[in-house]
């Protein structure tokens, strides 16, 4: 049947998906701690 390649392709590209989205929250969460960071620096200041 033709459904088991399709689920064979549709775990590749949900797995390929999540991959890319824990690869930007890695690079994302420094970022963001870094401007929150900074606003709480200017704020107290």
């Amino acid at each position: 049947m033709g459904s088991t390649s399709s689920t064979a392709s549709n775990m590749k590209a949900a797995t390929a998906t999540y991959e890319s989205f824990v690869g930007m929250i890695k690079i994302a969460v420094p970022v963001i701690s870094l401007i929150v960071a900074g606003v709480v620096v200017l704020l107290a200041s």
